[in-house]
């Protein structure tokens, strides 16, 4: 199965960007999925490629108009079944359960990234676009969040990452962060290598990453370590 993702931006420049490289981009080339850029002022029918008014209500910045962005949604959203997402920081925020959702999903999906203050809510609510969100902090567009929640996404694919068990002991796969990595030199500015990874004791080397996973949770993350406690007293 492919996956067919199209982005809606006012700048189409910025794509592939880092999607080129590395995993991902050696899925893109492989056609593990394919990637559709579409430039949203395109769309605009004045001389001067308008995409954006002023606010109704007054107040500061520019909002996209809902005609313009209409048109470049009616453009890809025509040609079949697709999900919509619009990247917003209002919007649910984006996890690792949703990008494994997405990665199993036949459907298309197609990313609009607004600029300015927005996107006309209209239109908006005219496609009911799926609001999402890297977290509680603003960025000046939602491309570089499209090109976060693509690789995240992406990585998940069969196919994708050469030794797939590795995704099942990653952050958030089990309720928990990672356990702590360590490689060679054995010792390292006086820093050595704690001594059960060197065992060949399989089940102690378990234990240990276990509990490693649980006490980095418990320090870093207190509220993923209360949900992984409630979870764990329903189980």
């Amino acid at each position: 199965m492919t996956h067919k993702v199209t982005i809606l931006t006012l700048f189409p420049e910025m794509f592939p960007g880092p999607l080129a490289h590395s995993l991902v981009g050696k899925a893109l080339e492989k056609d593990l999925w394919q990637l559709n850029i579409v430039d949203i002022r395109s769309f605009a029918e004045d001389k001067h490629q308008t995409v954006d008014d002023t606010c109704f209500g007054g107040g500061p910045g520019m909002v996209m108009r809902p005609d313009v962005v209409d048109k470049a949604l009616s453009s890809v959203m025509e040609k079949g079944e697709a999900r919509l997402f619009h990247l917003t920081p209002r919007g649910q925020v984006f996890k690792q359960k949703l990008a494994h959702e997405m990665a199993s999903s036949a459907l298309p999906f197609v990313f609009l990234c607004g600029r300015y203050e927005g996107i006309d809510q209209r239109v908006l609510d005219a496609w009911g676009a799926e609001d999402i969100s890297l977290g509680d902090f603003i960025l000046t567009g939602g491309e570089l969040a499209a090109m976060t929640i693509l690789d995240a996404v992406v990585r998940l694919v069969p196919g994708v990452v050469g030794d797939e068990d590795s995704l099942k002991e990653e952050s958030f796969s089990k309720g928990l962060l990672e356990y702590a990595h360590y490689t060679r030199p054995r010792v390292w500015q006086d820093r050595t290598v704690p001594d059960v990874l060197l065992s060949g004791h399989h089940e102690n080397i378990e234990k240990w990453r276990q509990a490693q996973a649980e006490a980095i949770t418990r320090e870093k993350r207190p509220d993923l370590w209360n949900q992984y406690i409630k979870k764990s007293e329903l189980t």
